[in-house]
């Protein structure tokens, strides 16, 4: 059984390679939901969903998120009555967020709604929530007067595009949160533990800050292997250099293996960044070169090759 922990886009495209060489049902994927958010009263799920769809086939090409030939016309709708839409969700992806709140109006679980919308995908392999307890991303942000507040994440990274100057991140609700059902037991399991190329502050960070989650790594850590998203000093997709520099991280493959260099064993880093790999080392972490960019599928599942390999 292959364990892989995951956020955002990066994490899905991997997890997309990944499948196309080892069984999808051998594969258990341990998904961040502390960019989950209440929008036009209805619970959404930005990293299941991504996750979910890309390992149906039905994610948009392009852009990573949301579904293929998707459609708006409900928030155009919305725009008329005047209600805040900066946060698109497309025409059939709302039958997700519906499907969704409507279990949990009903007494189910994030774990148990999860399981039924990947069933209903044909998702194959299984895909637990990090916890079923609310845990928040919050992001305090340098505002234009020079104070400070703070932001919920979808806030700062979509309505304001990452604009605000970083200053502090915290995890709310993550002291209080317990792994879902059957986190820590894939964890203490799993053959291999894979960290999946994403943003290690908003993505992996939450999941490793929910109770018993960086204890359960600590003791596998050799069995552990990541993959740095940072190639030559800047993330392949999103904002994580404008979260690391400002929390004190190298904003570099150094950064990543100093950030996970407790619960991890092995990073796999870029072929670009092969000189620095003396430098990833130091730190107590083998470090192992590939190439890390996924252009396509077929680079995905040689990269996700490259990484079961590493501690094969």
């Amino acid at each position: 059984m292959l364990v892989a922990l995951a956020g955002g886009v990066g994490a899905a495209r991997f997890l997309r390679g990944l499948v196309r060489i080892v069984p999808r049902e051998d594969v258990v994927v341990v998904v961040n939901t502390a960019d989950d958010d209440i929008f036009h009263g209805l619970h959404v799920s930005p990293d299941l969903d991504s996750v979910t769809y890309t390992l149906a086939g039905a994610e948009h090409p392009e852009q990573g998120w949301g579904l293929a030939g998707e459609t708006f016309a409900a928030m155009e709708a919305m725009e008329r009555y005047g209600a805040p839409t900066w946060f698109r969700l497309g025409d059939r992806d709302l039958a997700t967020h519906l499907y969704r709140t409507e279990l949990l109006r009903k007494g189910a679980t994030l774990s148990e709604a999860t399981e039924r919308i990947t069933r209903a995908w044909g998702v194959g392999s299984r895909l637990l929530p990090m916890s079923d307890d609310p845990v928040s991303t919050r992001i305090t942000v340098r505002t234009a007067a020079g104070g400070t507040t703070e932001l919920r994440m979808q806030e700062w990274f979509v309505r304001e595009r990452s604009g605000p100057p970083v200053v502090a991140v915290r995890f709310d609700g993550a002291d209080e949160a317990r792994p879902a059902p059957g986190v820590l037991e894939a964890l203490d399991q799993a053959d291999t533990v894979l960290i999946c190329p994403s943003n290690p502050v908003i993505s992996i960070g939450p999941i490793l800050a929910v109770g018993g989650v960086r204890e359960t790594l600590r003791r596998r850590r050799a069995r552990v292997v990541a993959v740095s998203p940072i190639i030559g000093g800047a993330p392949v997709k999103g904002p994580a250099d404008r979260l690391m520099g400002p929390l004190g991280i190298e904003v570099s493959c150094v950064g990543v293996a100093a950030t996970y260099a407790d619960v991890c064993g092995t990073l796999v880093i870029d072929a670009g960044d092969a000189a620095r790999a003396p430098e990833v080392e130091a730190l107590g972490v083998r470090a192992v070169v590939a190439d890390t960019l996924m252009t396509d599928a077929r680079v995905a599942a040689a990269l996700a090759r490259h990484t079961l390999d590493a501690v094969a």
